[in-house]
């Protein structure tokens, strides 16, 4: 079964800060304090673990806003999403704004020229591996306070919070995240510039698969 509730936080960021050693137990996140009209939310982005041997990977580009739907235009505050195309929802395989560029087939390599038009006009996105550290300061230059940021992923069960703000399919089979594989459901945030397009850090663990089937798990 996929997560219990997805959504996105829209709000303005107030301050962030990275968890102290021990403070959160296995996981190591970058924190935000959002503010929207409910109060003060506390955003935990994974980026992996300081002990952990699992390995952290992750995205950072701009989007204008057209691209991410309906959400770019939604008020301050925590909103629901539907886990369907077209909802506002991320999936980090199968929104077109997000996934890896598909490329096209040649049967030779095209030359540097046309290969220079391609990235133009469809960039790659490709993951990039590192360690939690290298993950949170490719994290944190987009955090400027004051500005509007959107938070996806899972609000907390209590209190005004959300995590699960990662890729949240592809855990593979006998792992402790397999049953919250999900698609249409990837956590992500997003803060938007002045010129009105949006920042966008993705993460997901090396575990996690790049290609899953219509239940999120590895294909």
């Amino acid at each position: 079964m996929p997560l219990d509730d997805y959504g996105l936080l829209s709000g303005t960021l107030h301050r962030h800060f990275r968890d102290q050693p021990d403070t959160q137990g296995r996981w190591f996140h970058v924190n935000l304090e959002v503010d929207a009209p409910a109060g003060r939310y506390r955003c935990a982005v994974d980026v992996d673990s300081k002990q952990s041997t699992t390995g952290v990977q992750w995205k950072v580009f701009t989007l204008a806003a057209s691209a991410l739907g309906p959400v770019a235009g939604l008020g301050p505050g925590y909103h629901d999403l539907a886990r369907s195309p077209g909802s506002g929802a991320l999936d980090c395989i199968r929104h077109p704004a997000l996934a890896p560029r598909a490329g096209c087939v040649f049967v030779r390599r095209p030359p540097a020229w046309l290969r220079a038009v391609l990235d133009r006009l469809n960039p790659p996105r490709p993951w990039i591996s590192g360690s939690n550290l290298d993950a949170a300061q490719a994290l944190e230059p987009l955090l400027v306070p004051g500005r509007v940021v959107m938070v996806f992923g899972e609000p907390f069960g209590q209190g005004l919070g959300m995590h699960n703000i990662h890729q949240n399919q592809g855990d593979p089979y006998g792992s402790q995240w397999w049953d919250e594989n999900g698609i249409w459901q990837d956590g992500a945030t997003m803060t938007r510039r002045p010129d009105g397009r949006f920042d966008v850090f993705l993460s997901k663990f090396s575990t996690q698969a790049h290609r899953t089937d219509d239940d999120g798990h590895p294909a």
